[in-house]
Protein backbone atom coordinates (compact mmCIF):
# COMPACT_ATOMS: atom_id res chain seq x y z
CA UNK A 1 0.00 0.00 0.00
CA UNK A 2 2.87 2.16 1.05
CA UNK A 3 4.44 1.95 -2.27
CA UNK A 4 1.50 3.87 -4.23
CA UNK A 5 2.04 7.95 -3.69
CA UNK A 6 -1.26 8.39 -3.94
CA UNK A 7 -2.39 6.31 -1.17
CA UNK A 8 0.94 7.60 0.53
CA UNK A 9 -0.49 11.25 -0.30
CA UNK A 10 -3.76 10.83 0.61
CA UNK A 11 -3.17 8.83 4.18
CA UNK A 12 -0.57 11.64 5.07
CA UNK A 13 -3.81 14.05 4.66
CA UNK A 14 -5.88 11.86 6.35
CA UNK A 15 -3.42 11.65 9.44
CA UNK A 16 -2.83 14.94 9.58
CA UNK A 17 -6.30 16.19 10.03
CA UNK A 18 -6.86 13.48 12.46
CA UNK A 19 -4.07 15.40 14.71
CA UNK A 20 -5.75 18.61 13.81
CA UNK A 21 -9.20 17.31 14.59
CA UNK A 22 -8.03 16.21 17.79
CA UNK A 23 -7.23 19.56 18.55
CA UNK A 24 -10.63 21.08 17.46
CA UNK A 25 -12.13 18.02 19.78
CA UNK A 26 -10.45 18.90 23.03
CA UNK A 27 -11.70 23.07 22.70
CA UNK A 28 -15.25 21.25 21.67
CA UNK A 29 -15.71 17.93 22.79
CA UNK A 30 -13.38 18.34 25.91
CA UNK A 31 -13.88 21.75 26.92
CA UNK A 32 -17.09 22.60 25.29
CA UNK A 33 -15.96 25.95 23.49
CA UNK A 34 -17.04 26.24 19.85
CA UNK A 35 -14.89 27.54 17.86
CA UNK A 36 -15.41 27.38 13.52
CA UNK A 37 -12.31 29.74 12.87
CA UNK A 38 -10.04 26.77 14.00
CA UNK A 39 -7.84 27.72 10.25
CA UNK A 40 -6.18 31.08 12.24
CA UNK A 41 -4.05 28.88 14.64
CA UNK A 42 -3.51 26.31 11.48
CA UNK A 43 -2.47 29.01 9.49
CA UNK A 44 -0.34 30.90 12.21
CA UNK A 45 1.65 27.72 12.30
CA UNK A 46 1.95 27.30 8.78
CA UNK A 47 3.22 31.08 8.32
CA UNK A 48 5.29 30.27 11.58
CA UNK A 49 7.29 27.46 9.83
CA UNK A 50 7.30 28.53 6.13
CA UNK A 51 8.78 32.08 6.92
CA UNK A 52 11.18 31.26 9.76
CA UNK A 53 12.30 28.56 7.18
CA UNK A 54 12.00 30.07 3.57
CA UNK A 55 13.29 33.65 4.62
CA UNK A 56 15.83 32.71 7.43
CA UNK A 57 16.70 28.86 6.69
CA UNK A 58 15.69 28.57 10.35
CA UNK A 59 14.72 24.50 11.01
CA UNK A 60 11.14 24.06 10.59
CA UNK A 61 11.29 22.56 14.37
CA UNK A 62 11.77 26.05 15.61
CA UNK A 63 8.85 27.34 13.43
CA UNK A 64 6.98 24.35 15.14
CA UNK A 65 8.03 25.50 18.10
CA UNK A 66 7.52 29.36 17.54
CA UNK A 67 4.21 28.87 15.56
CA UNK A 68 2.73 26.97 19.05
CA UNK A 69 3.57 29.80 21.27
CA UNK A 70 2.36 32.38 18.90
CA UNK A 71 -0.81 30.60 18.24
CA UNK A 72 -1.45 29.74 22.29
CA UNK A 73 -0.95 33.34 22.84
CA UNK A 74 -3.49 34.56 20.30
CA UNK A 75 -6.17 31.92 21.23
CA UNK A 76 -5.34 32.70 24.85
CA UNK A 77 -5.97 36.80 24.14
CA UNK A 78 -9.28 36.01 22.18
CA UNK A 79 -10.70 33.85 25.08
CA UNK A 80 -10.17 36.58 27.58
CA UNK A 81 -11.35 39.24 25.74
CA UNK A 82 -14.13 37.04 24.70
CA UNK A 83 -14.90 36.08 27.93
CA UNK A 84 -13.89 38.99 29.71
CA UNK A 85 -16.79 40.67 28.33
CA UNK A 86 -19.28 37.90 28.33
CA UNK A 87 -19.15 36.60 25.02
CA UNK A 88 -19.70 32.94 25.13
CA UNK A 89 -21.74 30.34 23.17
CA UNK A 90 -22.48 30.88 19.18
CA UNK A 91 -21.52 34.25 20.07
CA UNK A 92 -18.01 33.19 20.58
CA UNK A 93 -18.39 30.69 17.69
CA UNK A 94 -18.97 33.91 15.22
CA UNK A 95 -15.70 36.14 16.65
CA UNK A 96 -13.30 33.04 15.67
CA UNK A 97 -14.61 33.32 12.88
CA UNK A 98 -14.18 37.08 12.32
CA UNK A 99 -10.50 36.80 13.85
CA UNK A 100 -9.48 34.23 10.81
CA UNK A 101 -11.54 36.08 8.22
CA UNK A 102 -9.12 39.12 9.61
CA UNK A 103 -5.82 37.01 9.73
CA UNK A 104 -6.53 36.14 5.57
CA UNK A 105 -7.88 38.88 4.63
CA UNK A 106 -4.11 40.78 6.51
CA UNK A 107 -1.69 37.85 4.80
CA UNK A 108 -3.13 38.44 1.49
CA UNK A 109 -2.12 41.57 1.53
CA UNK A 110 1.07 41.48 3.21
CA UNK A 111 3.90 41.08 0.61
CA UNK A 112 6.48 39.86 2.98
CA UNK A 113 5.03 36.15 3.57
CA UNK A 114 4.18 36.01 -0.59
CA UNK A 115 0.81 37.59 0.04
CA UNK A 116 -1.86 36.03 -2.40
CA UNK A 117 0.85 34.96 -4.47
CA UNK A 118 1.72 32.07 -1.63
CA UNK A 119 4.87 31.28 -0.20
CA UNK A 120 6.85 28.33 -1.57
CA UNK A 121 9.65 26.27 -0.02
CA UNK A 122 12.24 24.74 -1.63
CA UNK A 123 12.08 21.62 -2.98
CA UNK A 124 13.79 18.66 -0.93
CA UNK A 125 17.00 18.23 -2.06
CA UNK A 126 16.58 14.23 -1.57
CA UNK A 127 17.11 12.01 1.39
CA UNK A 128 15.98 12.67 4.90
CA UNK A 129 16.73 15.47 7.11
CA UNK A 130 15.33 15.09 10.45
CA UNK A 131 17.10 18.12 11.86
CA UNK A 132 15.47 20.21 8.88
CA UNK A 133 12.13 17.81 9.06
CA UNK A 134 12.46 17.40 5.02
CA UNK A 135 12.21 13.82 3.35
CA UNK A 136 10.10 12.53 0.47
CA UNK A 137 6.73 11.96 0.82
CA UNK A 138 6.94 8.56 2.91
CA UNK A 139 9.09 10.12 5.23
CA UNK A 140 5.99 12.85 6.24
CA UNK A 141 3.42 9.57 6.18
CA UNK A 142 5.55 9.06 9.24
CA UNK A 143 6.00 12.25 10.54
CA UNK A 144 1.87 12.11 10.32
CA UNK A 145 1.51 8.65 11.81
CA UNK A 146 3.65 10.06 14.66
CA UNK A 147 1.45 12.84 15.38
CA UNK A 148 -1.98 11.54 15.14
CA UNK A 149 -0.66 8.89 17.48
CA UNK A 150 0.27 11.84 19.84
CA UNK A 151 -2.72 13.59 19.37
CA UNK A 152 -4.98 10.09 20.80
CA UNK A 153 -2.95 9.40 23.42
CA UNK A 154 -2.44 12.75 24.40
CA UNK A 155 -6.63 13.18 23.89
CA UNK A 156 -6.70 9.96 26.31
CA UNK A 157 -4.08 11.18 28.80
CA UNK A 158 -6.20 14.35 28.84
CA UNK A 159 -9.49 12.60 29.21
CA UNK A 160 -8.77 10.74 32.06
CA UNK A 161 -6.81 13.89 33.75
CA UNK A 162 -7.79 15.98 36.18
CA UNK A 163 -8.01 18.60 34.14
CA UNK A 164 -10.04 16.25 31.97
CA UNK A 165 -12.51 16.00 34.50
CA UNK A 166 -13.22 19.56 35.27
CA UNK A 167 -13.12 20.63 31.59
CA UNK A 168 -16.17 17.78 30.70
CA UNK A 169 -17.75 19.55 34.12
CA UNK A 170 -17.12 22.93 32.74
CA UNK A 171 -18.64 22.10 29.61
CA UNK A 172 -21.79 19.92 31.01
CA UNK A 173 -22.78 22.72 33.32
CA UNK A 174 -20.72 26.01 33.51
CA UNK A 175 -22.51 27.19 36.85
CA UNK A 176 -22.39 23.66 38.49
CA UNK A 177 -18.82 23.50 37.98
CA UNK A 178 -18.03 27.24 39.13
CA UNK A 179 -20.21 26.18 42.24
CA UNK A 180 -17.88 23.54 42.88
CA UNK A 181 -14.75 25.43 42.74
CA UNK A 182 -13.80 25.37 39.50
CA UNK A 183 -11.78 28.55 38.02
CA UNK A 184 -13.81 28.13 34.96
CA UNK A 185 -12.28 31.57 33.48
CA UNK A 186 -8.94 29.74 34.03
CA UNK A 187 -9.39 26.91 32.64
CA UNK A 188 -11.42 28.12 29.46
CA UNK A 189 -8.32 30.09 28.26
CA UNK A 190 -6.28 27.10 29.16
CA UNK A 191 -8.43 24.69 26.68
CA UNK A 192 -8.18 27.30 23.90
CA UNK A 193 -4.82 28.15 24.30
CA UNK A 194 -4.04 24.50 23.93
CA UNK A 195 -6.21 23.48 21.57
CA UNK A 196 -4.64 26.29 19.43
CA UNK A 197 -1.11 25.22 20.13
CA UNK A 198 -1.42 21.76 18.82
CA UNK A 199 -3.53 23.41 15.99
CA UNK A 200 -0.10 25.65 15.04
CA UNK A 201 1.69 22.31 15.01
CA UNK A 202 -0.58 20.45 12.54
CA UNK A 203 -0.38 23.63 10.44
CA UNK A 204 3.30 23.63 10.43
CA UNK A 205 3.66 19.83 9.38
CA UNK A 206 1.01 20.47 6.64
CA UNK A 207 2.55 23.07 5.23
CA UNK A 208 6.19 21.24 4.56
CA UNK A 209 3.52 18.44 3.25
CA UNK A 210 1.98 20.77 0.62
CA UNK A 211 5.31 22.53 -0.03
CA UNK A 212 3.39 25.80 -0.46
CA UNK A 213 1.15 27.94 1.97
CA UNK A 214 -1.79 30.37 0.29
CA UNK A 215 -3.76 31.84 2.62
CA UNK A 216 -7.05 31.32 1.44
CA UNK A 217 -6.13 27.93 1.35
CA UNK A 218 -4.51 27.64 4.75
CA UNK A 219 -6.90 30.37 6.86
CA UNK A 220 -10.07 30.19 4.67
CA UNK A 221 -13.51 28.73 6.07
CA UNK A 222 -12.86 25.38 3.68
CA UNK A 223 -10.37 24.36 6.35
CA UNK A 224 -11.95 25.28 9.64
CA UNK A 225 -14.79 22.59 8.01
CA UNK A 226 -12.25 20.15 6.96
CA UNK A 227 -10.50 19.96 10.61
CA UNK A 228 -14.14 20.04 12.40
CA UNK A 229 -15.66 17.37 9.82
CA UNK A 230 -14.00 14.45 11.57
CA UNK A 231 -14.81 15.26 15.08
CA UNK A 232 -18.24 15.71 14.51
CA UNK A 233 -18.35 12.86 12.36
CA UNK A 234 -16.50 10.27 14.01
CA UNK A 235 -17.81 11.50 17.37
CA UNK A 236 -16.93 14.61 19.22
CA UNK A 237 -15.09 14.00 22.56
CA UNK A 238 -14.19 10.74 21.89
CA UNK A 239 -10.64 9.50 21.58
CA UNK A 240 -10.67 7.53 18.47
CA UNK A 241 -13.98 9.90 16.78
CA UNK A 242 -11.72 12.47 14.79
CA UNK A 243 -8.85 9.25 13.36
CA UNK A 244 -12.70 7.54 12.21
CA UNK A 245 -14.58 10.34 10.90
CA UNK A 246 -11.19 11.55 8.95
CA UNK A 247 -10.80 8.16 7.39
CA UNK A 248 -14.54 8.34 6.32
CA UNK A 249 -14.72 11.93 5.20
CA UNK A 250 -11.21 12.47 3.41
CA UNK A 251 -11.27 10.09 1.04
CA UNK A 252 -14.71 10.31 -0.12
CA UNK A 253 -13.52 13.94 -0.38
CA UNK A 254 -10.93 13.58 -2.60
CA UNK A 255 -13.59 10.96 -4.40
CA UNK A 256 -16.13 13.51 -5.22
CA UNK A 257 -13.79 16.48 -5.83
CA UNK A 258 -12.26 14.05 -8.68
CA UNK A 259 -16.20 12.85 -10.07
CA UNK A 260 -17.27 16.60 -9.83
CA UNK A 261 -13.97 17.76 -12.54
CA UNK A 262 -14.79 14.72 -14.72
CA UNK A 263 -18.56 15.90 -14.55
CA UNK A 264 -18.29 19.59 -14.36
CA UNK A 265 -20.36 20.06 -10.77
CA UNK A 266 -18.62 22.51 -9.39
CA UNK A 267 -18.53 21.74 -5.14
CA UNK A 268 -19.84 18.76 -5.59
CA UNK A 269 -17.30 17.42 -2.84
CA UNK A 270 -18.81 20.40 -0.50
CA UNK A 271 -22.69 19.17 -1.36
CA UNK A 272 -21.20 16.07 -0.38
CA UNK A 273 -19.99 17.33 2.87
CA UNK A 274 -23.43 18.27 3.76
CA UNK A 275 -24.95 15.57 2.94
CA UNK A 276 -22.48 13.07 5.42
CA UNK A 277 -23.14 16.37 7.64
CA UNK A 278 -27.01 15.46 7.97
CA UNK A 279 -27.11 12.13 7.73
CA UNK A 280 -24.69 11.50 11.03
CA UNK A 281 -26.85 13.90 12.57
CA UNK A 282 -30.29 12.24 11.79
CA UNK A 283 -29.10 8.65 11.87
CA UNK A 284 -26.02 8.61 14.14
CA UNK A 285 -25.83 11.59 16.65
CA UNK A 286 -23.44 10.87 18.33
CA UNK A 287 -20.91 9.98 15.41
CA UNK A 288 -19.33 6.78 13.60
CA UNK A 289 -17.07 6.00 16.50
CA UNK A 290 -19.83 5.61 19.31
CA UNK A 291 -22.55 3.35 16.94
CA UNK A 292 -19.25 0.89 16.48
CA UNK A 293 -18.65 0.78 20.01
CA UNK A 294 -22.30 0.13 20.66
CA UNK A 295 -22.00 -2.48 17.95
CA UNK A 296 -18.93 -4.53 18.96
CA UNK A 297 -20.65 -4.62 22.61
CA UNK A 298 -23.69 -5.84 21.56
CA UNK A 299 -21.88 -8.51 19.18
CA UNK A 300 -20.09 -9.34 22.40
CA UNK A 301 -23.02 -9.84 24.78
CA UNK A 302 -24.00 -13.44 25.69
CA UNK A 303 -27.37 -14.59 24.16
CA UNK A 304 -28.35 -14.72 27.28
CA UNK A 305 -27.98 -11.29 27.90
CA UNK A 306 -30.52 -10.37 25.22
CA UNK A 307 -33.05 -12.80 27.05
CA UNK A 308 -32.39 -11.35 30.50
CA UNK A 309 -33.20 -7.60 29.10
CA UNK A 310 -36.00 -8.71 27.25
CA UNK A 311 -37.33 -10.61 30.45
CA UNK A 312 -37.35 -7.21 32.55
CA UNK A 313 -39.03 -5.70 29.88
CA UNK A 314 -41.92 -7.65 30.10
CA UNK A 315 -41.70 -7.46 34.00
Amino acid sequence: MLANPYVISLMTIVLLFTFLGQSWNLMLGIGGQLSIGHALFVGLGAYSVGVLYVKYGISPWVGLLTGMILAGSVGASIAWLSFRFEVRGIYFALLTIAAAEFARIMFSGWEFVGAMQGLFFPAPTGGIEISMLRGDARFYYFVALALAALGIIGTEFISRSYLGYVWRAMRDDESAARALGVRTFQHKILVISLSAATAAAGGGVLALVQGSIFPDSIMGMGLSVDVLIGPVVGGLGTTFGPLVGSLAAIPLNHLMSALGDSLRIPGLNNITYGVVLISVVWFLPDGIWPAIVRLSKAIQAPPTAWLWQSRKVEE
